[in-house]
């Protein structure tokens, strides 16, 4: 029973006697527990099955129960023919689901679990009538790739396919990287050996159309900020085989809407609450072995700049570890005026990808409005010609 808690992939193998084995039908009731408890992946083999029962009792209505459910999943059927053969097919199947491992989602993974399963429900996975698009948006630095990274482990194995395809806005500068993700893309839900050869971003929509349209697949396709992205990989998720799920993280709510996924499928991504974002700073700011105490005003300062922000939280968390109070005392006078190079980085990515006129707002703000009433500050701008309400929806 132990092997079977411990197992990526169990597979049962139904013989023509196998429903008078007592220990076979225990291990059948295990097998099915870890399948709804942790999404243990499954494979029933019918080997020659011929169904029996001993007498009516409470083990065979546990086993009977087991059974029926374990006739619901997909499997192998052998009856007759060359077992060779069906064993290599077996084997090669199991391989292609082994090479498919967990993504590392974070160090310190916290307040995951509720957005995972808020998530979850989103997607639907009880249906497959459909192939339905979900998006989550949010700033940079807010956690979209590592919720989404814990969303794709979670569920991957519900699917024939699955692929997380990592920092598409960075890969993706012009057509050429275009199709490099095309490749990625067909690689990874196809399980080939070698990569494709890919001539350009034509060529590759309609290679994804031919070879993924009978697929149930999970695509993620992390930091989108361009509809050609989405035009070159998914088109309006219809390229795929019902049931398929695809998640687009973006900084960009009107990517989203352009998108056509309706605001029942759009999942915000929003700052840590205190006690989340209190735990995350401590995992990183706080080693188990340290003996001397850092002062409670101290650590709400680093907080306060934070502001629930869990890459600024991880940065600074990670270099104040171990440090005394005055090298705090110090820093905070360094991160008030000097943010940190790890959260500049990412909060440049997003600036960079705005639009002059945007940019302009932007700064006109940075630089003279904070605080400023919202009205105020739309006249001000619009006398400089420049279109408050759109920049700050962008912006916002």
């Amino acid at each position: 029973m132990k092997a079977i808690e411990e197992s990526q992939i169990a597979i049962i193998v139904f013989s023509k006697d196998y429903a008078s084995s007592w220990w076979c039908l225990e291990e059948l009731v295990k097998i099915i527990d870890c399948k709804k408890e942790r999404d243990l992946m499954v494979f029933p083999l019918f080997y020659k099955h011929e169904s029996k029962y001993g007498k009516d009792s409470k083990e065979v209505k546990r086993w009977e129960k087991a059974l029926s459910y374990a006739s619901y999943l997909s499997g192998w059927p052998l009856k007759d023919g060359d077992e060779s053969v069906f064993i290599q097919r077996i084997v090669t199947e199991i391989s292609t689901h082994l090479d498919r491992t967990l993504l590392h989602v974070a160090m310190h993974p916290v307040g995951i679990d509720s957005q995972v399963d808020k998530l979850k429900s989103m997607l639907n996975l009880e249906s497959d009538d459909n192939v339905l698009m979900v998006g989550l948006w949010g700033q940079g630095g807010i956690g979209k790739t590592t919720l989404a990274k814990a969303v794709y482990n979670d569920i991957f194995n519900q699917f024939e396919n699955s692929c997380f395809l990592a920092n598409v806005r960075e890969v993706s500068n012009d057509c050429k990287d275009l199709v490099t993700l095309q490749v990625e893309l067909l690689f990874e839900i196809l399980a080939l050996k070698e990569r494709l050869v890919v001539s350009n971003v034509a060529r590759g929509i309609h290679l994804i159309q031919e070879r993924l349209c009978r697929k149930k697949v999970f695509l993620i396709l992390d930091d989108v900020n361009d509809l050609s992205q989405l035009h070159a990989l998914v088109g309006e998720g219809k390229w795929f085989h019902n049931g398929s799920r695809i998640m687009v993280t973006t900084r960009d709510s009107h990517l989203l809407t352009y998108l056509g996924i309706d605001q029942d499928h759009v999942y915000e991504v929003k700052e840590l609450d205190d006690s989340d974002a209190r735990e995350l700073f401590s995992k990183h700011a706080f080693p188990t072995h340290q003996n001397f105490k850092i002062r409670t005003d101290l650590v709400d300062s680093v907080l306060n700049h934070a502001k629930g922000l869990p890459l600024a939280l991880e940065v600074m968390g990670s270099f104040l570890r171990g440090r005394r109070e005055y090298e705090w005392e110090s820093a905070l006078d360094e991160i008030s005026t000097t943010p940190k190079k790890g959260i500049n980085d990412v909060l440049k990515i997003s600036y960079g990808g705005l639009e002059p006129k945007v940019k302009e707002i932007f700064l006109h703000i940075a630089c003279f409005f904070k605080g400023w009433d919202n009205e105020y500050v739309k006249k001000v701008l619009h006398s400089c010609d420049l279109n408050a309400v759109i920049g700050l929806k962008i912006l916002m």
